[in-house]
């Protein structure tokens, strides 16, 4: 056991600090300002993983946990909810700071960051693991010591309250639920409806029955609400309601949960570009097409690229036909796209495929002026993709705490080529 001093947050939420030895020692659940009392448990060539035996001094941003499951479970769904807002706020900043200089060779200093509406219950989805035992189900959060195992869920204090209402109903019934399931997930639309997913696991050998429909009726008479849709998605298949209303939004769509703060940061997007009047504006990885109405609404010729086609399908009813919309992968659809005057860009986790990026880099370096809005939820591969568009200059930078109590940052930078 050795005794360290933390100074930061690295990305992933784990408290950063010195072995005796010079080494950087990573300890999850501690706070800049602790001395602490950490155990090794991984030993690498240049730095250290530990768990925290004890705080011996505690930082001024360290805070009680709110949440039951956060001590006695060590749920590993929120990592920073031991600090403060303040110092969680800070840390972030820290983080986006940190992977623009350090992975994107840019000289920035760390951005402000706009916090979220709601530091609790902000959440309209929650995904849960499944685990079949030999009696019942577990289904709920992993422990972020051993993340192999999944601790049985009472309440989770990020999501909102319908959501976990909802989660109360389905809880006593679960032998309701299909037999080969690998996930669970909740979630409240933006109308307010509610919907239950199960998501089938692999079949082994010989085992079929995820593939079949499941039978939700007698769990969506057990529930007793008639306004919550149930959906079967098995292994690798298309989701599809089973029961319950057909008229809500796409379940297995994607949307950002922390739905208010994800909409300041679309309107910053579209802003930050400047007059799109009759340019040809791509916003890449559309989704839904919240993006698209906003540069419609500012007199853009929009062309929107998403590989979800039930979310195309939402956007065309609910948008409206002015939008041109491709189901493809970016990737593939590039050459399909007139040449934009502006471009908004929201990728996954994983960032921009490298053709995406190379593109992006040669219509910077081909057309003076023109820019790019890149809605990042990871800063490490935004810094990676920045680094891969030289010819696009970073013009501004902006974090946003759109998922309080985790390590997770959501970040806009603003690109532009030389005039």
């Amino acid at each position: 056991m050795i005794t360290v001093s933390i100074d930061s947050i690295a990305a992933g939420g784990d408290g950063v600090g010195r072995h005796p030895d010079g080494r950087v020692v990573f300890v999850p659940r501690t706070s800049p300002g602790d001395i602490a009392e950490v155990r090794e448990v991984e030993q690498r060539q240049r730095y250290v993983r530990a768990s925290l035996v004890k705080v011996t001094e505690p930082g001024v941003g360290r805070a009680k946990p709110a949440c039951p499951h956060y001590t006695r479970d060590g749920c590993g769904g929120c990592q920073l909810q031991h600090l403060t807002s303040e110092a969680q706020r800070d840390a972030k900043r820290r983080i986006v700071g940190d992977a623009l200089r350090r992975i994107g060779k840019v000289d920035v200093e760390d951005p402000s960051i706009v916090p979220s509406p709601l530091e609790w219950r902000y959440r309209s989805k929650i995904s849960m693991a499944v685990v079949a035992g030999s009696e019942q189900l577990t289904i709920g959060l992993h422990r972020h010591t051993r993340p192999q195992q999944v601790f049985p869920l009472d309440d989770c204090l990020i999501v909102r309250e319908p959501v976990m209402e909802l989660w109360n109903a389905v809880r006593p019934h679960t032998h309701l639920l299909p037999p080969s399931l690998q996930s669970l997930v909740l979630r409240q639309d933006r109308e307010g409806f509610l919907h239950v997913v199960a998501i089938g696991s692999k079949p082994v050998a010989a085992d079929r029955r995820d593939t079949r429909p499941w039978d939700a009726a007698p769990l969506a008479q057990a529930v007793g609400d008639a306004t919550v849709s149930y959906w079967w998605a098995p292994w690798r298949g298309a989701g599809r309601i089973v029961a319950g209303p057909r008229n809500g939004f796409p379940a297995l769509a994607f949307e950002q949960t922390n739905q208010d703060l994800a909409a300041r940061i679309r309107r910053e997007a579209v802003e930050s570009l400047g007059d799109v009047g009759q340019k040809v504006v791509w916003d890449l990885y559309g989704g839904v097409g919240d993006t698209a109405s906003l540069l419609l609404a500012r007199g853009a010729k929009v062309w929107t690229v998403d590989s979800d086609r039930a979310a195309k399908d939402w956007a065309d009813r609910h948008n409206g036909p002015d939008v041109r919309r491709l189901v493809d992968s970016v990737e593939n659809a590039l050459h399909r796209l007139p040449a934009p005057g502006a471009v908004v860009a929201n990728p996954p986790r994983a960032g921009l495929g490298a053709p995406v990026a190379a593109w992006l880099n040669r219509w910077g370096s081909a057309t003076p002026g023109v820019r790019l809005a890149y809605v990042s939820c990871d800063a490490a591969t935004l810094a990676r993709d920045l680094a891969r568009m030289p010819s696009l200059i970073l013009r501004g930078v902006t974090a946003f705490d759109l998922f309080p109590q985790t390590s997770h940052v959501e970040t806009l930078a603003v690109l532009e080529s030389a005039s």
